[in-house]
């Protein structure tokens, strides 16, 4: 396995391969302990995007493991739409869990990966002692904002995603453009986005098969919605939202009536900051973790 990225040796991060539901994951882990923090990434990231919050929660006292999810860098890479339905993606999350051999579980993710935990969390797939979700809303308060024109406007690319090879072709060209114009034509400070960063997306994505398994989460999504029913969609541990409220994807009317869902509920607004909130403001999401988030010990 060739890593898709090289943390820094003072970071405290390394990679591992992990065999979890039967097939292989690329994993950054930091930390030891019994209590696992899961990282679930977005589309078009990596677990590199953890990056900036992995040394901090590994202080805290918890085990930190970033898998790159199925389709993405070096974990394994099915074939077929159907390979990336939402309930098997959570499965892979409730493999992850249950092959570190942790007692305890809480979720942080971002943008698609935030889909996967709130899914995980609304069917119980797995007991989690807290919720944290980046710049991703509850399902049903983003399907009510569906309905509705201003979000159905951002979430165009959701059906250009739909069509066979053009995207890929699209997002691959010039090597990877788009890939690399997901970040910086989002990005409001995008001197956090520098060649370097994007290098590492854009080689990823480069990999064979890569961008047509990354695109596949979304033709799953919309051709096999039944994997991602919700029943009440009710969420019953506490849970942390934080919002970066220059996200030109999703509005900020997307979390209204979040509270309907989740009783234990605390949203954080940073304003100024685009929807790759964790890469762009950093020291913003970490001091509000450290808020918000016990020490593993307690």
């Amino acid at each position: 396995m060739t890593p898709s990225w090289s943390p820094a040796p003072e970071s405290g991060i390394t990679i591992r391969k992990v065999v979890a539901n039967g097939q292989t994951f690329e994993v950054a882990e930091a930390g030891q302990g019994d209590h696992l923090i899961l990282c679930l990434h977005g589309f078009p990231e990596l677990n590199y995007s953890w990056r900036f919050q992995m040394p901090l929660l590994a202080g805290m006292g918890y085990r930190v493991w970033a898998p790159n999810q199925r389709g993405y860098g070096a974990s394994y890479r099915p074939k077929g739409v159907a390979s990336y339905t939402a309930d098997k993606i959570v499965e892979d999350a409730a493999a992850l869990f249950d092959a570190s051999g942790a007692r305890k579980l809480t979720l942080v993710a971002h943008d698609w990966g935030g889909a996967i935990a709130w899914l995980f969390a609304i069917w119980k797939k797995r007991p989690i002692e807290r919720l944290i979700v980046m710049n991703l809303p509850h399902p049903a308060c983003f399907a009510e904002a569906l309905k509705h024109g201003p979000q159905r406007r951002r979430s165009w690319y959701m059906a250009f995603f739909q069509l066979p090879f053009l995207p890929e072709r699209m997002m691959g060209a010039r090597n990877a453009r788009g890939v690399r114009e997901s970040f910086r034509g989002m990005a409001i400070d995008k001197s956090r986005f520098p060649a370097q960063v994007l290098d590492v997306y854009a080689e990823a994505a480069q990999r064979p098969g890569a961008l047509t398994a990354m695109i596949n989460w979304y033709r799953a999504a919309a051709r096999h919605r039944a994997s991602m029913r919700i029943g009440d969609g009710k969420v019953d541990v506490p849970t942390l939202i934080v919002w970066g409220e220059q996200d030109k994807a999703l509005g900020l009317e997307t979390l209204e009536g979040t509270d309907r869902y989740v009783a234990d509920l605390t949203i954080r607004r940073l304003p100024g900051v685009s929807h790759w909130v964790q890469q762009e403001a950093p020291e913003k999401v970490n001091a509000i973790l450290m808020d918000w988030l016990p020490r593993a010990d307690e």
